[in-house]
């Protein structure tokens, strides 16, 4: 896996120690589309709470997360967590709006697209449906991979398959955190960027119904999901909610302490006459070493 430099020409806001992008709609799709114009290597993950709360104890994960050339708040929790931390304008870029909005863009320009995941019934579906929804759209080739690792000669084949086949994107859906490795481990080798969208193959082929806008637009599709596959996700909604909501409530009472605490030290010293002669660099330095402490 290459180590990501380029992602620091662009602005982060960290989500519990997770850099995540701050990007609207247009910045995000723009970013995919030149690096596809470009065919560069990259890879896009799209962050919910399940995907912050695993890199918290997965350092490996959360190195992968680190390196990604961009990843948007696909949940409403991260984008509230970003708004309140005074990212104001922060939106949830999700992976299934995403997929549809590129795919749109992709087939007014005669971009080709390549579908990486899913069930060969669900990607069936796609390469009928999408062109449908999208007329002019390219899909370059889908492949459904098996539930176990690829030999490496089966790597190989497929990543020598996808290159071939002219896509200028890869759209990646294997659920977190496989889809994210998957895409870790294959820039430098795929000329595409690679975005991983999670359940968006299923949604788009009507295997698995979304839920409704307003549902959506309250920050509730995790609810709507949870009652649809409840066996298979309650763990990692009402587990890692959990958790997430306790660290948040931690990260924000401590970040108002500290910052209260800076400001009463600051008015003391002006009122004893210390630092009045000060410039504003200085205090500045002085208040980073005390948040620093």
């Amino acid at each position: 896996m290459e180590d990501n430099s380029s992602r620091q020409t662009y602005y982060v806001s960290p989500v519990l120690g997770i850099p995540i992008d701050l990007v609207s709609w247009d910045s995000a799709l723009s970013r995919i589309s030149d690096w596809a114009q470009a065919k560069e290597s990259r890879y896009v993950c799209i962050c919910n709470v399940h995907s912050v709360i695993t890199a918290r104890t997965d350092q490996r994960f959360a190195k992968v997360l680190s390196d990604a050339d961009m990843a948007t708040p696909d949940g409403a929790p991260l984008a509230w967590f970003m708004r309140r931390s005074g990212n104001v304008s922060q939106q949830r870029i999700n992976g299934p709006d995403l997929m549809l909005r590129y795919c749109s863009h992709a087939a007014v320009v005669r971009e080709p697209i390549f579908l990486y995941g899913g069930q060969e019934s669900t990607l069936a579906i796609l390469r009928v449906t999408l062109p449908q929804m999208f007329p002019g759209l390219v899909i370059a080739g889908a492949f459904s991979p098996p539930f176990r690792e690829l030999t490496q000669e089966e790597d190989d084949h497929v990543v020598g398959m996808i290159n071939s086949s002219g896509a200028r994107t890869v759209w990646v859906s294997l659920g977190c955190p496989k889809q994210e490795s998957w895409m870790a481990a294959h820039r430098g080798r795929i000329n595409a960027p690679m975005i991983g969208v999670g359940a968006a193959f299923d949604y788009h082929a009507g295997v698995l119904k979304r839920a409704p806008g307003w549902m959506q637009q309250n920050g509730l599709e995790w609810l709507h999901r949870l009652c649809s596959e409840p066996g298979r996700l309650w763990k990692r909604y009402l587990v890692t909610n959990s958790i997430f909501i306790a660290l948040t409530g931690f990260h924000f009472i401590r970040s108002r302490g500290l910052a209260e605490r800076n400001s009463a030290t600051l008015r003391t010293n002006n009122i004893s006459g210390i630092g009045l002669d000060k410039t504003i660099s200085e205090l500045s330095e002085t208040m980073r070493e005390r948040i620093a402490e």
